[in-house]
């Protein structure tokens, strides 16, 4: 009966010929009866029924005016501009039945306010509110997003045996080419291992009266040093497998080698350094004395204008190209100096590490002669290579926990630490593409881990072939 009523005074349903009076009476008489629900093409949410109670959240503020979104975009405005004291943020409404709502104390809800609140609320707020994309900041001001910390895996991807791999802090038996091929001295031997095939080739035997203390690639090319335990550095050619030339100088064995561009740096336990142009006749050009007892670390700057070495002396010396003297001279360290590493970011950057009565990491201002700053790691620092494409650098240690570190310069925080060899991590070298290391230790193995990141403009996929994963032998 309600229905027809209606029907019967919808103003569409009048007859056209009825007097425009008459119609607009019976239009301007109608009053819909209140509890008759209404319908229409629009929906409107109501929020009335809503059981915020049930979890603890204030009731929505009630709605005086028709113009609620035009103002809650202007407050939302006036704060992202202004700040918060310039305004109130208040939550969107809609409209609202009066009734019920004026019996309790109505609060304002913070935008980033859970529904589901747990016992433990997150950290993580919820995306912003504002127009502009951002809370509680300096007007104009856009900060960062949060980066979350990378994720370095734990376990390295490939293991390769290397029997006979001498377990003495004082050598350097591993390094890795721009050619992407590690070296590996075994006893009397050395091993080349190509990473994108896995494929291992046999270079050379130096007999039974003599064995490899220390390798090292040309910066460029395919030559690779290798020095001895009775004093002689030789030069091969690892594309033929072909001996070059045998350098003498030195007395004693040869632990350390370093290349400049032609120029070969050798640090040998006779306490000496030489300097051997290859294309030269002579064994070497230039000795450089100055360390009291074995000479186990060397490294040339990035820009091949300063020679960093470090000792059995405890001692940390800096050499410039025509130099036979350290021009700098660091004493802190109270261990042996192995671990060395110029910094390819910042010109002038060097850290150091110091052995088993000493276990820190120092690093070095060489330009303006400056300590910068000491971090004890709690155990032997054998070795220390900086990352190629971010600010960072890894660590390997001996004595007592055997771990790698993974750092963030400068604020040395602690990016990973990996373990799994269970003696001295006491050699490392870094792939080509600065994003994997090699570890080798005396349990006999080489473990390669994933480390730093890709550069951006370059693919992110290691240059190690996927034939090479699992555990193999280097011999």
């Amino acid at each position: 009966m309600e229905n027809s009523t209606v029907s019967s005074i919808n103003p569409q349903n009048l007859d056209p010929k009825t007097p425009s009076r008459t119609r607009n009476q019976l239009i301007s008489s109608y009053h819909p009866s209140p509890s008759r629900t209404i319908y229409s093409d629009r929906f409107i949410p109501s929020r009335s029924s809503s059981k915020f109670a049930l979890f603890d959240l204030p009731l929505p503020p009630q709605s005086n005016s028709v113009d609620d979104s035009s103002n809650v975009y202007t407050a939302l405005l006036r704060s992202a501009l202004f700040g918060e004291e310039c305004g109130s943020v208040v939550a969107p409404v809609t409209p609202e039945k009066s009734s019920g709502l004026n019996s309790r104390n109505l609060q304002i809800c913070r935008p980033n306010c859970n529904i589901f609140r747990f016992k433990s609320e997150t950290r993580q707020s919820l995306p912003s509110l504002s127009p502009f994309g951002f809370d509680e900041q300096v007007p104009g001001f856009s900060p960062n997003p949060v980066k979350s910390t990378r994720k370095v895996p734990r376990s390295p991807f490939k293991v390769l045996d290397a029997p006979a791999l001498q377990d003495d802090f004082y050598l350097n038996l591993v390094d890795w080419s721009s050619n992407n091929v590690l070296a590996v001295g075994l006893g009397s031997c050395v091993y080349l291992w190509h990473a994108s095939s896995s494929k291992v080739v046999k270079l050379c035997d130096l007999g039974i009266d003599d064995s490899v203390s220390s390798v090292g690639w040309a910066q460029q090319g395919t030559h690779l040093a290798v020095g001895t335990s009775n004093g002689k550095v030789q030069l091969w050619d690892s594309s033929r497998c072909k001996r070059i030339r045998t350098m003498e100088g030195h007395r004693l064995r040869v632990g350390a080698l370093a290349w400049s561009s032609s120029m070969l740096s050798s640090g040998s336990r006779d306490k000496s350094i030489l300097q051997r142009d290859i294309r030269a006749q002579e064994d070497f050009v230039s000795k450089l004395s100055g360390h009291k007892s074995e000479v186990c670390g060397l490294k040339w700057s990035y820009d091949n204008r300063e020679l960093a070495s470090g000792g059995n002396d405890n001692r940390l010396f800096v050499w410039n190209n025509h130099s036979t003297q350290p021009v700098l001279k660091y004493c802190e360290h109270t261990a042996a100096v192995k671990a060395i590493a110029w910094s390819p970011h910042l010109h002038g950057l060097l850290a150091s590490g110091g052995g088993t009565a000493d276990r820190c990491i120092r690093f070095w201002n060489t330009t303006t002669n400056t300590h910068l700053s000491c971090m004890d790691t709690g155990s032997q620092v054998c070795n220390l290579v900086w990352s190629k494409n971010v600010n960072e650098l890894v660590s390997t240690h001996g004595y007592s926990q055997n771990q790698i570190i993974v750092w963030r310069y400068p604020t040395m925080s602690k990016i990973a630490t990996l373990t799994g060899h269970t003696y001295r991590v006491l050699y490392l070298a870094i792939s080509p593409d600065g994003q994997t290391i090699v570890t080798g230790a005396g349990d006999e193995t080489l473990r390669f881990w994933n480390v730093f990141p890709s550069p951006k403009s370059k693919n992110t996929e290691t240059e190690i072939g996927a034939s090479s994963l699992g555990r193999t032998q280097i011999r």
